[in-house]
């Protein structure tokens, strides 16, 4: 059996010209893309429990955790992906992950 030839379409890059998908080309590049939107549980912070120690802060893979005016820290809806991370390194339990929508 004869092995087909395939045409690429001139307009589509090789694979070595090709970008993958899902890459942060550059430091800080994650915050162009909102992606907080997809998440099941949304973490919420009881203010008067929070002794502003920052470890949620520190310890947020998305670096979606904030601090308020009054110091206490809480989380960017936009960016936060509901992973609970900040629930379990919160020294104080003032962090509690709610049902999204409830």
């Amino acid at each position: 059996m004869a092995k087909k030839e395939q045409i690429r379409p001139s307009a589509l890059p090789t694979w070595q010209e090709a970008k993958f998908g899902n890459i942060l080309a550059y430091a800080g590049g994650a915050k162009d893309y909102k992606t907080g939107d997809w998440r099941t549980d949304r973490p919420v912070v009881d203010k008067s429990k929070c002794n502003k120690c920052g470890m949620c802060w520190l310890m947020c893979p998305d670096a979606c955790i904030v601090q308020n005016q009054d110091g206490t820290f809480e989380a960017n809806l936009f960016y936060c992906k509901g992973c609970g991370i900040c629930v379990r390194t919160c020294p104080k339990d003032a962090i509690t992950m709610v049902e999204e929508g409830a």
